[in-house]
C-alpha cells in the first residue's frame, strides 16, 4: 500500500516503521507542527495513495474527515477526543471506508472483552463496586482516554447498577451509587495503563492492561488498514478485532 500518514509524532513515526517492515510505502507525512512533509491535508495530498492512517490532534478533524470521505480511500483513524457521530454521518453516502477506534492494540481489545465479562459475572453480586483508572503521559490532552471510555461503556452494558460514566468527582458529597468513576492520571512518559477494580468489603479483584510501548498500537493500526482494503462505509475497531479474534484457531 502507498500510505499517507496524518500526524507524524511518536505514533506516526512508529507506524511508518511498521508499514515499511510489512512491505508498504509511505507516500506523504502530514503534520501541523511541521515534523512531516507538509503541514496541511488537502485532496491533492491524497493523490496516488492506497490508504491513510491518522493519529493526530482532534482539532480540525471534521474537515479532515470530509476530505477523506470525498477521496473514497480506506482511512484508519486513531485520533481520540472528537464527536464520532458527526464523522459517521459524513460516511453515509461515501464510496470510501473509515475504520475508527480508541485503541488498536490487540491487548487492549482483550482487556475490553475481559472487563465486560467480569461486569457480567458480578452483575448479580451486589457487594462489589466497580471503578476504572487510567494512566498516560503528560502530553496526552484528552481525559479520560478513549480506551477507558470504551471499556467503561462495555461495563455499563453488562452491569445494571451502574448507569452513567463520571470522570470528575463531585464538588462536595459522595459519588452517586449508580456512577461508574473513570479516573485519569497524567504523569511522566507512561504509554498507557488501564485498570478495572472490583471492590468489596471482603476482597478486591483487578483486571489490568499495561502497554510496554507504542509498538502494539502501531502494528494494530497497520493491520487494520490492511483489513480495510476493499471495504466501504464506516467501521469500528471492535469489528476488526472481533473478526481477528473469532477467526483465530
Amino acid at each position: 500500500m502507498k500510505t499517507v500518514i496524518v500526524g507524524y509524532g511518536r505514533m506516526g513515526q512508529l507506524i511508518e516503521e511498521v508499514l515499511v517492515k510489512r512491505g508498504h510505502t509511505v507516500l506523504c507525512r502530514v503534520d501541523s507542527a511541521g515534523t512531516g512533509d507538509v503541514r496541511d491535508l488537502n485532496a491533492s495530498t491524497l493523490k496516488g495513495a492506497d490508504g491513510v492512517i491518522e493519529f493526530a490532534l482532534a482539532e480540525g478533524i471534521a474537515q479532515r474527515i470530509k476530505i477523506y470521505a470525498e477521496s473514497a480511500l480506506p482511512v484508519l483513524i486513531g485520533t481520540t477526543g472528537w464527536a464520532v457521530e458527526e464523522g459517521r454521518a459524513m460516511y453515509a453516502n461515501s464510496r470510501g471506508a473509515l475504520l475508527r477506534g480508541t485503541n488498536f492494540s490487540l491487548g487492549a481489545h482483550l482487556f475490553f472483552r475481559l472487563t465486560a465479562a467480569a461486569a457480567k459475572l458480578i452483575n448479580r453480586v451486589e457487594e462489589y463496586d466497580v471503578g476504572l483508572t487510567e494512566f498516560h503521559h503528560t502530553g496526552k490532552a484528552d481525559y479520560p482516554s478513549g480506551t477507558a471510555i470504551t471499556a467503561a461503556e462495555g461495563i455499563l452494558a453488562e452491569l445494571d447498577r451502574k448507569k452513567v460514566i463520571v470522570k470528575d468527582l463531585p464538588q462536595s458529597g459522595p459519588l452517586a451509587p449508580d456512577a461508574l468513576h473513570v479516573a485519569a492520571v497524567r504523569v511522566g512518559a507512561v504509554p498507557g495503563i488501564h485498570e478495572m477494580r472490583m471492590d468489596s468489603m471482603a476482597d478486591f479483584l483487578t483486571i489490568r492492561h499495561e502497554a510496554r510501548n507504542r509498538g502494539g498500537f502501531a502494528l494494530g493500526a497497520v493491520r487494520g488498514l490492511e483489513w480495510l482494503q476493499g471495504k466501504t462505509g464506516w467501521h469500528d475497531a471492535e469489528e476488526f478485532f472481533s473478526e481477528l479474534l473469532d477467526s483465530t484457531p
